[in-house]
């Protein structure tokens, strides 16, 4: 497998564009350093897509965020060229990157999920009736998000009702659909998961920020969030989050690697937030962090993550 060539995509034009290209970088570092030999870096943007097709790569290992690397758009391009990648399918991709169709499919299929409601823009005109709305559905305090975000980008947490006008706003900068969610509280984790048919489970990690809440500056600056492995919960728990984390795997489709984020509801228990099908891979990300804990080393981790696509 070391003789293929592969590339290695990141950058993109998301609002998560400079976290791909730590993630890139990282990961092409990685793979060098595991004996690829036929390795490049390929800084996505929007006039040179056609590139990839171009150079022809046994493989690509996708480490693009957001929009356009997570969403289905590249992962249909690389299935029409008949090119390998890395990470779930195009449907999956586009399911996990909206968290209102994500979380759809986790309540029917009766995974554990906060209570939540959606608007489109165009339904949201009246803001003194959305309020009203709102607060009756979900009630106080909530999270306001954009639904195709990631990285904690258009993300609001909401005390008061007064505050709904404001926050719902700035959810709509981003797109036309609202996802409105309670508040959970509780110990906030992460479960790293690999593999397509057999599936390895990372140990879990448990996140803590020296900020109200883990937002993008608590999850890129140094020193202002902690992560703890694994995560301090009990037996139970752990069991708990283990058996719901891979079926949430399984239900949502997805291969080769992807990170199942949960809430410890200290009532309702464990709580499945969002799936990441590109999960970070920078020096600060939480799936490298899990793999070293278990003794995978970063240069093993990408080559798995790669040998799953090929």
């Amino acid at each position: 497998m070391k003789n293929k060539k592969i590339m290695v995509v990141c950058g993109g034009t998301s609002t998560e564009r400079e976290v791909s290209l730590r993630s890139g970088k990282a990961v092409f570092e990685g793979l060098k350093r595991a004996g690829f030999s036929d390795l490049s870096l390929f800084d996505l943007k929007e006039d040179n897509m056609s590139e990839i097709v171009e150079a022809h790569p046994d493989c690509v290992f996708i480490a693009l965020h957001g929009k356009g690397g997570e969403d289905g758009c590249i992962q249909g391009m690389l299935e029409l060229a008949g090119i390998r990648y890395t990470g779930p399918d195009v449907s999956t991709s586009a399911i996990c990157m909206n968290k209102i169709r994500t979380k759809q499919i986790l309540k029917s299929s009766l995974i554990p999920t906060a209570n939540f409601t959606f608007k489109r823009k165009d339904e949201c005109e009246d803001i003194v009736a959305l309020c009203d709305e709102l607060t009756k559905k979900i009630g106080l305090p909530m999270v306001l998000k954009s639904p195709c975000q990631g990285s904690s980008i258009g993300v609001v947490m909401v005390k008061k009702k007064e505050e709904i006008p404001e926050a719902v706003k700035e959810i709509f900068i981003y797109g036309d659909e609202l996802l409105a969610e309670e508040f959970l509280t509780g110990v906030e984790l992460t479960l790293p998961i690999m593999g397509n048919s057999d599936l390895t489970i990372l140990p879990d990690i448990e996140i803590t920020s020296e900020r109200e809440f883990y937002d993008y500056t608590a999850k890129y600056t140094s020193g202002l969030c902690h992560h703890i492995i694994p995560s301090r919960i009990s037996d139970e728990e752990r069991k708990a989050v283990v058996e719901i984390g891979e079926r949430t795997y399984r239900e949502l489709g997805c291969r080769g690697f992807s990170r199942i984020d949960f809430i410890i509801d200290k009532v309702k228990g464990p709580m499945v937030i969002e799936v990441n099908t590109v999960p970070g891979m920078t020096e600060m990300s939480l799936f490298p962090d899990s793999a070293k804990y278990a003794g995978i080393s970063f240069e093993e981790l990408v080559t798995r993550i790669l040998s799953y696509a090929m």
